[in-house]
């Protein structure tokens, strides 16, 4: 601890992002990038920005690239709101539209750095507890709360929550917002944008750092009610006026603009991860059905950490978590055909 510390920093307990090794020719499976580069016409925008405009300051509100994403969903720009990534907006709506006298929900394997942000804006939790089969219960998500929060497909069990259940929960929580976090919803899923219209406390976030392969370029944004998006408006005028600069909004608009490029890349992953998935059966591992671009999986008779130090001796990279309930997994991001084949084989080893 330093003396010119203020007590909030000293009881952090920071996120602890997925390691961006340094050396090359490795295998890289354990932060969920996408496999495949970005579209070439994103390289191509981002090409035609570099000029002599970047001594201006990018446009604020980003109109453009709202303007784009709201004609995807079918929703209105005012429903849109931009950040530096989604975990920007994320930490915009834990400061500005949960209830900080009641405790937030979340469930007890998700993402983490939804306990960093309460840690950080002196939120109270209660982390609710997944059914046996990694799964979330909306019946679970029905007393006091100060909001809810959770990743659809969840992260990092990679399960699909139904567009049912989650109007369970929204109907539940009628005075409260309920915040859908949907980094994973384009390798299978529905997207929750399809139910805003009807629910004023949903507010759902994406990313473009994973469908899309962008996660260098830092891009996410949310969707929902009007009065939901001027909340988030307002923290962030009062933190950082210029979250994107002009060459992520105009690669952003790119990505969105090149759709057969998006839906042949997302189909890859997940015929790929199917793949996976029947090859780790098949060598006597448990694997969580998932809807997004990485699998949960276990080996009954073999460690968590030791298939982790047995992959990486070999070259190859993946997450273990050192949390309850899922010590003994690996969450496995799903890559090209040859990595998967690496992947495969290196296990078979071990």
């Amino acid at each position: 601890m330093s003396k010119f510390w203020s007590p909030l920093v000293n009881d952090l307990v920071p996120y602890v992002p997925g390691e961006q090794p340094k050396v090359a020719n490795l295998v890289k499976l354990n932060t969920n990038e996408s496999p495949f580069g970005p579209s070439p016409k994103v390289i191509e925008a981002i090409q035609a920005e570099l000029n002599d405009s970047l001594r201006l300051y990018p446009d604020p509100e980003g109109d453009s690239l709202r303007q784009t994403i709201a004609t995807y969903h079918g929703v209105d720009p005012q429903q849109v709101f931009l950040g530096n990534g989604s975990d920007e907006v994320l930490a915009h709506i834990f400061y500005g539209l949960f209830q900080h006298g009641e405790p937030i929900l979340f469930p007890d394997v998700t993402y983490s750095f939804y306990p960093v942000y309460c840690g950080l804006y002196g939120i109270d939790s209660r982390q609710i507890p997944l059914t046996d089969d990694f799964e979330i219960d909306p019946a679970d998500y029905c007393g006091s709360n100060g909001g809810v929060i959770f990743p659809n497909p969840n992260a990092p069990t990679g399960r699909y929550l139904a567009l049912t259940h989650i109007e369970k929960i929204l109907d539940a929580n009628p005075d409260r917002v309920v915040v859908v976090d949907e980094a994973y919803i384009d390798f299978g899923g529905t997207s929750a944008i399809t139910l805003v219209d009807r629910y004023p406390n949903l507010l759902v976030t994406q990313t473009l750092s994973k469908s899309r392969a962008l996660a260098g370029l830092r891009v996410g944004f949310a969707v929902g009610h009007p009065d939901l998006i001027e909340a988030l408006n307002r923290v962030k005028n009062s933190f950082n006026s210029y979250p994107l600069d002009r060459l992520a909004l105009a690669g952003a608009k790119a990505a969105y603009e090149d759709e057969s490029w998006f839906r042949e890349c997302c189909q890859s992953v997940i015929t790929e991860r199917q793949r996976v998935t029947q090859a780790l059966e098949q060598q006597g591992f448990e694997v969580l059905p998932s809807m997004a671009n990485f699998v949960l999986t276990r080996h009954p008779d073999k460690s968590g950490d030791y298939l982790a130090s047995g992959l990486r001796e070999k070259g190859i990279i993946v997450r273990h978590f050192n949390k309850p309930r899922i010590s003994e997994h690996l969450r496995i991001t799903i890559g090209t055909a040859s990595q998967n084949d690496a992947l495969i084989d290196g296990l078979s080893s071990l």
